[in-house]
């Protein structure tokens, strides 16, 4: 297993605040293997509780180190499966991995797909207020595709919600997605979440929510996902051409 990361970039000024993890299955004989594939069967055999945790312990240390060597302060989200989220002691897992690492809940957002059914994971609306207290952010993953009403939108414990891309890709295509695409930066600009739009792969894409409003974008017009190594060479090189922040904690208060 190992940790990939897709930059999340300012719509604005298309700089990087952030990163997704990934996590791929590089086999020695197969190659690449789809999460689509393995993430299913690690449900099924009850395994995804220790990739889950290995994968956020990898990405809050990884992210730490890029803290203190780039002097960002980058956002790293991380995704919660189902089973994680019917864990009783998800947050004594969480709390171990910032104490072990060092890295500030603030800067950890931690996603749950717009998929998984409230009635079928006791206390987990609970679950997510506490993670909150604790000063991670909650963001609601593939928004769009799931059955959600706008109450359950409402009451939901998120800081952020994330366009599908499903929606996203359509962009100039699709009148119908577009109309999607607007009323939910719409949408969560009145509720006071935050946005930001996935698979965001062409011009066209990245002009249409720029003049819509989105805040923030992710996708392969601005880079596929990365291995920790060459992620930390992307951020090299971006020092090299923006120069150092001012100081880090004037970039955490903006």
């Amino acid at each position: 297993m190992r940790a990939y990361y897709q930059p999340q970039v300012n719509s604005v000024t298309e700089d990087i605040i952030g990163m997704e993890a990934l996590i791929r299955w590089e086999h020695p004989e197969l190659g690449m293997i789809s999460p689509g594939f393995f993430i299913p069967l690690a449900e099924d055999t009850g395994l995804i509780m220790s990739i889950g945790e290995w994968m956020l312990r990898t990405a809050l240390t990884d992210t730490k180190r890029w803290h203190d060597r780039f002097g960002l302060p980058l956002r790293i989200s991380v995704n919660l499966s189902a089973l994680q989220l019917k864990q009783p002691n998800l947050k004594e897992v969480v709390e171990r991995a910032l104490q072990d690492t060092g890295l500030e809940a603030k800067y950890v957002e931690l996603e749950v797909t717009e998929s998984i059914n409230v009635k079928n994971i006791p206390n987990l609306i609970d679950t997510l207020q506490s993670l909150r207290d604790m000063g991670c952010s909650i963001a609601i993953d593939d928004f769009g595709t799931g059955q959600s009403s706008l109450d359950y939108i409402r009451r939901f414990p998120a800081d952020r919600i994330k366009i599908d891309q499903v929606f996203v890709r359509n962009i100039g295509v699709d009148p119908d997605d577009e109309a999607i695409v607007r009323a939910t930066i719409n949408m969560s600009q009145q509720l006071n979440r935050g946005v930001i739009a996935e698979g965001v792969e062409y011009e066209e894409h990245l002009r249409f929510l720029r003049e819509n409003g989105c805040e923030e974008l992710q996708g392969y017009l601005f880079c596929r996902p990365l291995p920790a190594a060459s992620f930390e060479n992307l951020l090299a090189e971006r020092e090299k051409l923006v120069g150092p922040p001012r100081t880090f904690e004037t970039l955490s208060d903006d």
